[in-house]
């Protein structure tokens, strides 16, 4: 019995996870966290410990952001992570930190058919893998998950490589960003913070005024139609995530997508309506190639905790062998 957590730049998810060689893991006692509420990732893990009901030393957390060390690199979460401070602070004999979406790779395997919602391709591929896994969340994740090995998942940073255009508008969006920051990378548009990027640069490239100052408002007036501009936003992210999309497939020679992260949910009128797909398929000669990789849209709130707990398990039995 272990604790597992994914933390975001928002929320951190924590659970038990009990962990038995060849089963999957089994989840309970789920709780979420609002990152701003707390003054470090140790005062959430000692919360937690706290109101369990069995004493519980050693925990997994998959978090956004790159281990250098001891230390996390990242730029969306509320505070400075140290793994050290961080274990001795929250009273634990062990804590491992790994990438939030090596972590939803790591879970693949154990997705359930009923939470995938198809954006592309043909459902009886006969091989998956490599599988690329992608998500627009308060950031922009991204891994690589291979069928077994020793290594079965290549975690990356892909959020942070530059942002490409692919039309004239994204090309003068990417122009008016260029004047904000020295290096655009990709989570500046396609992460739940880029959306208020790509807002109110629409806005000023139609010659109107931004009215929502959220997230959560841009998507609401998007999908209530209420705004023309709010509806474009959401239309131009959708079809910029596809192009991405379709080009971590080639990069990588993925033969399955899944698409997970807080966003895709949030926005899958968007993302079903035709923009994503067009894009994802207008990679040239290649075209006919991605048409038959199919692109799912998870709907699953758990895949980071669960992919701790798969990741825990898997050290543990290397360890054994």
């Amino acid at each position: 019995m272990i604790i597992v957590a994914d933390v975001g730049g928002t929320f951190a998810r924590l659970a038990i996870a009990e962990v038995r060689a060849g089963q999957p893991p089994r989840l309970s006692a789920l709780r979420q966290y609002r990152c701003a509420d707390y003054a470090s990732l140790a005062a959430i893990l000692a919360d937690f410990t706290a109101a369990a009901l069995h004493p519980l030393d050693t925990a997994v957390v998959a978090i956004a952001g790159l281990l250098e060390g001891d230390h996390l690199v990242n730029t969306n979460l509320a505070w400075p992570v140290s793994v050290a401070a961080t274990r001795a602070e929250a009273g634990l004999r062990s804590l491992a930190l790994i990438n939030d979406f090596e972590a939803v790779a790591y879970a693949i395997p154990y997705v359930q058919p009923d939470t995938l919602v198809s954006l592309n391709g043909e459902p009886g591929v006969a091989s998956p893998w490599p599988a690329l896994v992608l998500g627009p969340g308060t950031g922009l994740g991204a891994a690589l998950r291979f069928q077994g090995g020793d290594q079965p998942v290549l975690a990356s940073e892909a959020g942070h490589a530059a942002l490409t255009a692919g039309n004239a508008l994204e090309l003068e969006i990417l122009r008016q960003m260029q004047q904000r920051w020295e290096h655009v990378d990709q989570e500046r548009i396609l992460s739940g913070s880029g959306l208020m990027n790509l807002y109110p640069c629409l806005c000023g490239i139609r010659g109107v005024t931004p009215r929502w100052q959220s997230t959560e408002d841009l998507i609401a007036a998007a999908h209530a139609g209420e705004d023309v501009l709010a509806v474009e936003t959401l239309q131009v992210f959708s079809a910029w995530l596809g192009s991405l999309a379709g080009d971590l497939a080639i990069t990588f020679g993925a033969r399955s997508v899944y698409l997970a992260g807080g966003i895709p949910t949030r926005v899958a009128a968007f993302l079903h309506a035709g923009g994503f797909r067009t894009r994802f398929l207008a990679k040239g000669v290649m075209s006919g190639v991605l048409a038959q990789v199919p692109v799912w849209r998870v709907e699953h709130g758990e895949l980071g905790m669960l992919g701790a707990a798969v990741w825990h398990g898997a050290r543990r039995d290397r360890a054994a062998a």
